[in-house]
């Protein structure tokens, strides 16, 4: 199976506290990955350092490899921003830019990242609402304010956003966390159909979310308070969550410490 995404011993640091350590894997292209494990555990870490966004925190750098397509995302000379368009992000709290339009929402990254003439612009903008199930619902206020769309149709709207300019991979650090049930299950079920396209990489701490989305399922944990976050086990997310090969995962899974 090829590898979209191929990480070898990668440890992150904030100045000089290491965060996680040497941690290696692989994600396949269209699959869902979701990560797992206590707070605290670098999960999130993790999750950013796959698009340099860990690097935008102040003291934040990394050692080994980020492999996206083969290509190294932190070798000489690669253009941070670049690895931004290619896996995009949806953050944990659904942040639209408050003074624009729905519309200009969707299209902000297309317009930093080239010249589409006006019928491009829609067309792209009208697929990238379709794709994140929002179309119907906004269709006929393109011009109001995304800031007012109650938060699940908030959080749809980033992701429009970020699947507007056609990433390779997207990331997803606890995207439902802010959200109703309902609309939690409005993104899990976006999530299923976006992986047809996209390689989608998520944080949960919601187990059942895990097990229902994923593909497959990585297990975080520290080893001692103050210790850093590394990787336990990685497996078919039915494995992990029927038969996983490490006790400590099996007892965060049954809900003995967490």
């Amino acid at each position: 199976m090829a590898k979209r995404i191929d990480v070898s011993g990668l440890t992150a640091y904030y100045g000089s506290h290491k965060a996680i350590e040497d941690i290696s894997m692989t994600v396949e292209p269209r699959s869902v990955t979701a990560f797992i494990g206590p707070s605290g555990c670098g999960k999130s870490t993790f999750l950013r350092t796959l698009n340099r966004m860990h690097e935008v925190t102040p003291g934040g750098r990394v050692e080994g490899k980020v492999l996206l397509d083969d290509e190294d995302l932190y070798g000489t000379g690669v253009d941070p921003v670049s690895v931004r368009r290619e896996v995009g992000m949806v953050f944990q709290r659904p942040n639209p830019f408050p003074t624009m339009s729905i519309f200009d929402n969707v299209a902000a990254g297309l317009r930093l990242n080239g010249n589409y003439r006006k019928n491009e612009l829609n067309d792209i903008v009208e697929k990238s609402l379709k794709g994140a199930n929002l179309w119907n619902e906004v269709k006929d206020r393109l011009n109001k304010p995304g800031a007012g769309l109650s938060g699940g149709q908030q959080q749809r709207l980033c992701i429009a956003r970020a699947i507007a300019v056609e990433p390779k991979v997207l990331l997803m650090d606890e995207p439902c966390s802010a959200l109703d049930p309902i609309s939690t299950l409005a993104i899990e079920d976006l999530i299923g159909e976006l992986k047809e396209r996209f390689t989608i990489v998520i944080v949960t701490h919601n187990m059942q979310q895990a097990a229902r989305v994923s593909d497959r399922t990585a297990f975080f944990n520290l080893a001692a308070v103050g210790q850093p976050g590394r990787l336990i086990e990685i497996d078919d997310t039915e494995r992990i969550f029927s038969n996983p090969s490490v006790q400590a995962t099996e007892d965060y899974i049954s809900g003995r410490f967490g």
